[in-house]
């Protein structure tokens, strides 16, 4: 059976889709799901950094360890190599929609909306404190917990992710 392969799209690429990536990954491993998850950023200041140390001392404080996980921007490549495409916020999704081929346009959505249909941004939390890290980590606990229970009942009958929604 083919893995669903899915990347996290934020700004930098430090804060919010790393995060979303290590979140997925640890949840879908609990779920004892087959994805492959990774992340990237709509600009490329971040270049092979690690993600933000907010956002890895929120992920440890629940468990999930990031440090393994470097800063990259979107590539076109991305759209062959990735059945779904989850953009942070509004944003993120023109960016991401801009730089998609027509073909590939299907598989790009808002985070939120596609989890659970709300069509709602998870907010940049750089200019915030530990307190916007906390209030993203939450969202994000939420928007991958509801994806996996999408993902799970699709993947396993079909094997591919396409058929979700």
């Amino acid at each position: 059976m083919k893995p669903a392969r899915i990347l996290f799209v934020c700004l930098g690429n430090i804060c919010r889709s790393p995060l979303a990536e290590g979140m997925l990954r640890h949840l879908a491993q609990k779920a004892n799901l087959d994805v492959i998850v990774d992340s990237a950023g709509t600009g490329g200041w971040h270049i092979g950094e690690l993600p933000d140390p907010r956002a890895i001392a929120v992920a440890h404080k629940h468990g999930i360890d990031l440090t393994a996980q470097r800063g990259r921007k979107i590539a076109v490549e991305d759209f062959d190599a990735f059945d779904l495409i989850l953009a942070m916020d509004k944003s993120n999704l023109r960016h991401v929609r801009a730089l998609a081929p027509t073909a590939a346009l299907p598989k790009v959505h808002l985070l939120m909306n596609y989890a659970l249909s709300r069509n709602e941004p998870v907010p940049d939390p750089y200019y915030e404190g530990p307190e916007g890290f906390e209030l993203v980590y939450s969202m994000l606990l939420e928007g991958c917990t509801a994806l996996v229970e999408k993902l799970a009942e699709p993947v396993s009958r079909s094997g591919n992710i396409s058929s979700v929604r």
